[in-house]
């Protein structure tokens, strides 16, 4: 029977629950009382957060491990703005994101009258940094919206969505009920066949095939490992796309497109095939890659066929629908790999090789977590340079198994993208990497972490007393360092503070060790490390 009593934030709940939300990241206020007044009884989990910014990374990290859409509740105003940073990173790394705010009363809108959390015109604060961004004048308007935020998520580029919603229309009763109303869920599927037979033509008469695969195809990766045996091509990940091919995969040369061995074998390849990857400078450390051959491009997105690295065969379609069809289009005999197998150990050779003094730091400590990190863990790493050795030199396991803020490149990500993650697959082991500078961005998640959570976060600080990166490069353009050596608080006595177990390890097998302890306790740790106990 209707509930006549059933309001538009009720509904809206309701709505959510039936497209499979199970988790949403929020702190309650004055303007979101009626979706709170939703939440019991629904069935979704409501996670306090102590910032609208740990909120939107929680929200992204949850979507990264589940591959499900992360989900925020925010007030209009300060709540928008405060998670507008994390909506900007999960647009830059395609991460499905569904933004549910409040805003000022319909007769308000655009009026400037002082009202409280006012802004002139919050959907332009976020429409550039969105998929869409919609308001809801109606509780009728909000199940088409819903429906077309999940539409973007399953058969588009998967980016943010943001959805204001009135007061006025959070309280309003509905004139009907549609909280069952959830529309079929659109699919991707494969390209044109004309461009499998042409792309599959190329790459049978290459001599040396090359692939580089990216977050577009962490649903791909047995297809990615059949095709790159199938042409004997070695293969590149981009950062988002770590842990597609196993990682001892003969012809895997992981993401290491950042550091000069990459580029110079990719400059190799007389045809390159990239899936599900914008190849973006934030990847490549580079402005461009030095490909000599002939690029083919598979993506979801069409506006990446003509944009830096225009291509002669443009796929447009699902990456996995894509690379089934296009292995049924090639022979089904392996081509031979002997040169391709060699190029692949050459290049892990010269990498170990080419290591500087602060990147041979970061490998011993990356060695010491991939010894004790649980086979199905995953890590949440910040904008620290420990993280960036990382990306190329940390031998991820599996997809969905190292988070990094690559493109939108934000300090404060990895704590609350580690809770969300934690959160989305509670059953895995987690780690955050994080610097000093970041950490105290966010620091204030570790609240949340402790209250929340069951079984093992480790939080892994890399305190070297400094902005690290950003004194190196001072230094290097011979600028005196200003503002990039700061005091920092006891992060032991704050990290107890919170109710965390607390190490200060003061070797690397002591740093070893309480990894190894931190991995097998149920809570939150934090392993302060210094810079000067990793050498």
């Amino acid at each position: 029977m209707h509930d006549q009593t059933l309001t538009g934030g009720q509904a809206l709940v309701r709505l959510l629950a039936g497209y499979g939300v199970d988790t949403v990241f929020g702190i309650p206020g004055v303007h979101t009382l009626e979706l709170y007044r939703g939440l019991p009884g629904s069935g979704i989990r409501h996670v306090l957060t102590r910032h609208e910014q740990g909120a939107g990374f929680m929200a992204d990290g949850y979507a990264r491990v589940s591959g499900k859409p992360g989900v925020c509740f925010v007030i209009s105003g300060p709540g928008v703005t405060n998670v507008a940073t994390p909506i900007g990173q999960a647009y830059a790394d395609s991460i499905p994101l569904l933004v549910i705010s409040s805003v000022n009363h319909s007769a308000s809108l655009g009026k400037g009258c002082g009202s409280l959390h006012e802004t002139q015109d919050q959907r332009a604060i976020t429409a550039p940094i969105t998929a869409f961004s919609a308001l809801a004048l109606s509780p009728e308007d909000l199940p088409e919206l819903i429906a077309r935020a999940f539409a973007v998520f399953d058969s588009e580029r998967p980016r943010p969505v943001h959805i204001s919603v009135p007061l006025d229309v959070l309280a309003a009763k509905v004139a009907r009920d549609w909280t069952g109303e959830v529309r079929r869920r659109p699919a991707r599927g494969p390209a044109a066949a004309a461009d499998i037979q042409q792309a599959a033509d190329k790459l049978r008469k290459a001599k040396r095939p090359m692939i580089i695969a990216g977050g577009g195809a962490l649903h791909a990766a047995e297809q990615l490992r059949v095709l790159s045996t199938r042409l004997g091509a070695v293969c590149f990940s981009s950062v988002a796309g770590k842990g597609l091919l196993p990682e001892e995969a003969p012809l895997n040369a992981g993401a290491t497109l950042c550091v000069e061995p990459g580029w110079q074998l990719i400059s190799q390849a007389d045809v390159v095939l990239a899936v599900g990857t914008e190849m973006a400078d934030t990847d490549y450390w580079r402005e461009r890659l030095p490909l000599n051959g002939e690029l083919l491009r598979l993506d979801i997105d069409p506006r990446k066929f003509n944009d830096f690295y225009p291509c002669s065969v443009a796929l447009h379609g699902d990456a996995r629908a894509t690379l089934d069809a296009l292995l049924q289009a090639l022979p089904p005999t392996p081509a031979e790999a002997g040169a391709a197998i060699h190029a692949v150990a050459d290049l892990r050779q010269a990498v170990q090789n080419g290591q500087g003094p602060l990147q041979q730091i970061h490998r011993s400590i990356l060695q010491r977590i991939a010894a004790e990190l649980p086979e199905h863990g995953f890590i949440a790493s910040d904008m620290t340079q420990l993280a960036y050795s990382g990306n190329y030199l940390y031998p991820t396991r599996a997809t969905r198994s190292w988070l990094h803020p690559t493109g939108y490149g934000t300090l404060g990500y990895g704590l609350p993208a580690g809770i969300g993650a934690k959160l989305g697959a509670p059953e895995r082991p987690g780690l955050v990497l994080v610097g000093d500078g970041g950490f105290l961005y966010t620091v204030q998640e570790l609240a949340t972490a402790v209250e929340e959570l069951d079984g093992p976060l480790v939080v892994l600080l890399w305190n070297n007393d400094a902005l690290g990166q950003i004194r190196d490069d001072m230094l290097d353009l011979n600028i005196e360092p200003i503002g990039v050596l700061p005091r920092n608080p006891d992060f032991a006595a704050l990290a107890r503070a919170f109710g965390c177990s607390v190490s200060q390890p003061a070797s690397l097998d002591e740093l070893q060790q309480e990894l190894r302890e931190g991995f097998a306790r149920n809570g939150v740790t934090l392993i302060e490390l210094k810079h000067a106990c990793a050498r």
